[in-house]
């Protein structure tokens, strides 16, 4: 029973609210179909702002990467990690992650493919993937896009949730597994 009401309101409600939030908005005297423009205009010049951003963040972890730091800071790192219980195969994981998600994503895509979703490798790389942010990305994007200059504390404070979030995966996935 619960099952089927679960999976009725999964099918259901994207369609709902894409039929409930225009026609609420119409019931409040709002014009739909023009603010629906209006936000599609915005989003679409905010999209060409965020282009020399991107192209920015991706160049620069291609030469980190090229230049064979990336491969240099893994093998520092491999080490000291593994006393705590991090596995060696998720150290690259662990520096892409906050760079770019698309990269972190290609990297857990192959320690799955390689140990499988069930080897504790692969358990502590879906759990990394879901418990942490791509920090640098978001705010070069974000931040970038409306022309803030001064991050302030935005960048420490995220990068203290990326490593809580680190730690955190690492010890409910010796916890669980």
């Amino acid at each position: 029973m619960t099952s089927t009401v679960i999976d009725t309101i999964s099918v259901w409600a994207i369609p709902f609210l894409i039929g409930f939030i225009p026609l609420f908005g119409w019931l409040r005297g709002v014009k739909v179909y023009e603010t629906f423009v209006e936000g599609a205009d915005e989003g679409f010049k905010m999209a060409i702002r965020m282009i020399p951003f991107l192209v920015g963040i991706l160049v620069a972890l291609n030469i980190f990467q090229a230049s064979g730091a990336f491969d240099a800071v893994i093998h520092f790192l491999s080490r000291p990690l593994g006393h705590i219980g991090v596995p060696s195969e998720v150290v690259p994981l662990i520096l892409v992650r906050p760079l770019s998600g698309g990269a972190a994503l290609g990297v857990t895509t192959g320690l799955l493919q390689h140990y499988g979703p069930d080897s504790f490798v692969g358990r502590v790389a879906s759990t990394l993937q879901g418990s942490t942010d791509t920090t640098f990305y978001v705010i070069t994007l974000y931040f970038g896009s409306i022309a803030v200059r001064r991050t302030r504390y935005a960048l420490p404070v995220a990068l203290i949730g990326d490593l809580a979030g680190f730690i955190a995966a690492i010890l409910v996935c010796h916890y669980l597994f």
